[in-house]
């Protein structure tokens, strides 16, 4: 074949159709790389935006959450009575007193710790910090809620930085506190459960922090006991903190807003509780004189108690609801105490008997809850004192940071004679004068 013949044959034209189909599949496989290489490209970017929104949040997190430690380690520190305290149990202790006992009772913090709540932390800081220096209680019991790590609005996961920015504040104003978890410390996303923010309150850095773990075989976290012991060895008084827990399995992440209640368990750890403290009275009344033994026995034979909690027990809608339906007057069972009826009533979903038993075992005469952050009323029903802690919150309700009405605490004061005494009070008054000036706030009513 010569050499003509050979390029010839391989300049064989084809086809027009089949020359047409070649060229289209080569275009086609071009445009598909050139499209590909377009999205790696798109996801470099977004990847590399990604990388940097979250350095720099890091590092604006980090500085600012330093900067409010610092503040919340510039505050004075409180002047108050040095208690005399025995941990008997985990979660239990006494606080021996001839004395009366002041209690500041704060609740639904909210310190965020993250790059987004920078200044609402701070204005938190100030107003707790304002109102222990100025009551100057033996302790304080926070009904829920200190850490708030929803990152849409505090900026992290991370619950122990609220937790730590509360917890170095109370050791820099010197005062002992213990508290009850609300369903924002410790959410489904957030990094630490329960046990692991306990042990870090517990851990020996913060000495003044009461709150322990609790019994094993109860369900939660910081069910605690703390008694009010006098010199006769006489328990005037019991405080029992429980955890209300947060939301139920089927609305882990509180979408649904549906909230879990007191379990069978921990009503009967109260029942056996309340047993208990009779018992103890019972036998120290056999170790004392006749004539004191009698009087004690008047008074103290059923150890009077009060509960803190975080969420409300379904009750205190049906008590408002009584009290409302009957045109906002007292009824058989419900006595108007004080306050404002702010939000709807957000309860468990499921039902209790904590409630009933607390009824039928007559020794608790109040409740303490949080929560619920516009609510802030106090009612006596079926003789049982349920009763709203002002909130402290700037930071999870939309637009809050602006409002003054519901901001506070509540000052519970109990006697030798196991009687108790409470009001709330409002955070924009003269006497709460704040380190770090007082923000400008709206009032509703």
């Amino acid at each position: 074949m010569n050499e003509e013949t050979v390029k010839n044959e391989e300049c064989v034209d084809l086809p027009a159709s089949d020359f047409e189909a070649a060229q289209g599949k080569a275009g086609k496989s071009g445009k598909k790389g050139k499209r590909g290489k377009k999205a790696l490209m798109v996801f470099i970017i977004i990847l590399a935006v990604i990388v940097a929104f979250t350095g720099v949040t890091t590092c604006i997190t980090a500085i600012g959450l330093s900067s409010n430690l610092k503040k919340a380690q510039s505050f004075p520190a409180v002047e108050t009575n040095e208690l005399t305290l025995e941990n008997y149990s985990n979660g239990c202790w006494n606080i021996y007193t001839d004395g009366e006992l002041k209690i500041l009772q704060l609740t639904d913090v909210h310190l965020g710790g993250g790059w987004l709540s920078l200044n609402k932390d701070g204005m938190a800081l100030n107003a707790v910090a304002a109102m222990i220096s100025a009551e100057q209680p033996d302790l304080v019991i926070v009904t829920g809620d200190i850490a708030y790590p929803v990152p849409f609005q505090s900026g992290t996961f991370n619950n122990k930085s609220g937790a730590k920015l509360f917890a170095t504040l109370m050791e820099t104003l010197g005062v002992y506190w213990t508290m009850t978890f609300g369903n924002h410390d410790t959410e489904a996303y957030s990094y630490y459960d329960r046990e692991e923010i306990t042990e870090f309150y517990s851990s020996g850095d913060y000495p003044h922090c009461l709150l322990q773990t609790g019994p094993s075989e109860v369900d939660g976290c910081g069910n605690q006991v703390i008694n009010i012991v006098n010199s006769d060895g006489v328990i005037t008084r019991s405080l029992i903190l429980i955890d209300s827990h947060s939301y139920i399995d089927s609305d882990k992440l509180g979408i649904q807003a549906k909230y879990d209640n007191i379990h069978d368990n921990q009503i009967t750890w109260y029942k056996n509780t309340v047993a208990e403290l009779n018992e103890k009275n019972e036998k120290t009344f056999a170790t004392i004189t006749a004539e004191r033994a009698t009087a004690y026995a008047a008074e103290f034979s059923t150890v009077p108690t009060s509960v803190f909690m975080h969420i409300p027990l379904a009750e205190y809608y049906d008590a408002w609801k009584e009290y409302e339906d009957n045109g906002y007057e007292d009824t058989d069972n419900v006595t108007f105490n004080y306050g404002t009826y702010g939000e709807m009533v957000c309860y468990g979903v499921g039902e209790d008997e904590m409630f009933e038993t607390m009824v039928e075992l007559g020794s608790t005469d109040t409740v303490f809850c949080g929560h619920d952050h516009y609510n802030n009323y106090s009612v006596t029903y079926k003789g049982i004192d349920l009763t709203y802690g002002m909130s402290v919150d700037y930071l999870a309700y939309f637009g809050i940071y602006k409002k003054g009405s519901q901001r506070g605490c509540t000052v519970i004061t109990y006697s030798p004679d196991g009687s108790i005494s409470y009001e709330a009070q409002n955070y924009y008054q003269e006497k709460y004068s704040s380190y770090y000036e007082k923000e400008t706030v709206e009032f509703d009513y």
